[in-house]
């Protein structure tokens, strides 16, 4: 996997998969890398052409594949908050929602095995690196996966634009999953029926809709308040 950008190239070397070699543009940005790297000088347009993006502020690295974390460990604490995306497509959107998550302090992130964007150099340079730190788990089935987690004794809230009950209602603190909808279609019908609580974001402007990314946000940082206070 080759992946590009400042921020995920050197979260990446912090991290916990393998970096086999990088390139650089300039110079001067060897002396960010561990000195043990196999570092090459080469052009920006070579860069470009190994990455496939013009987005790679003139670094880029071979890395390992993506070390996706056991579904039901994610779980152990407690205290454990877990974000749960339905069929979240946009690889951005991905890296947007893990960045949030992984600042926030979740425990981690699962997603479905198919129909959902997976861990990719895009992904990674849209959470900043934040993809590197946090556990990501993949299951067969979300709606199981969600049920499992009920066991477990997790309460389960999942976003949904026309629910009655107010993001902030709802006590995040304990064992938590937030669920999160797919672009344009939210959450399927039997994820939605695994839920305990469906809850909104209030919108007052003129347009009917936040991206998945920012409500991800929103309900993250209400349960990061509550926790703290």
């Amino acid at each position: 996997m080759i992946l590009y950008g400042r921020n995920p190239v050197l979260e990446a070397i912090r991290g916990r998969r393998a970096v086999l070699r990088a390139w650089v543009a300039r110079e001067r940005d060897i002396a960010a890398l561990p000195a043990d790297l196999d570092a090459t000088i080469v052009s920006a347009e070579e860069i470009e052409r190994l990455c496939s993006s013009p987005d790679h502020q003139g670094l880029a690295c071979e890395a390992g594949d993506y070390p996706y974390s056991e579904a039901n460990e994610l779980l152990a604490a407690d205290d454990a908050l877990l974000v749960a995306i339905d069929e979240v497509q946009d690889p951005r959107n991905l890296g947007a929602i893990c960045r949030s998550a992984e600042c926030a302090g979740a425990s981690g992130v699962v997603m479905p095995e198919r129909r959902s964007a997976q861990i990719t150099p895009t992904v990674c340079r849209a959470s900043a690196g934040a993809v590197e730190h946090l556990a990501i788990a993949r299951v067969r089935n979300l709606a199981d996966y969600l049920g499992h987690a009920k066991q477990a004794g997790a309460w389960i809230y999942g976003a949904d634009a026309k629910a009655a009950v107010p993001y902030t209602q709802p006590d995040y603190r304990g064992r938590v999953v937030l669920v999160l909808g797919s672009e344009g279609k939210g959450l399927r019908k039997r994820v939605a029926d695994s839920c305990d609580q469906l809850v909104s974001v209030p919108i007052k402007g003129r347009i009917d809709s936040l991206n998945v990314s920012a409500v991800a946000a929103v309900l993250l940082y209400e349960a990061v308040r509550q926790r703290t206070n």
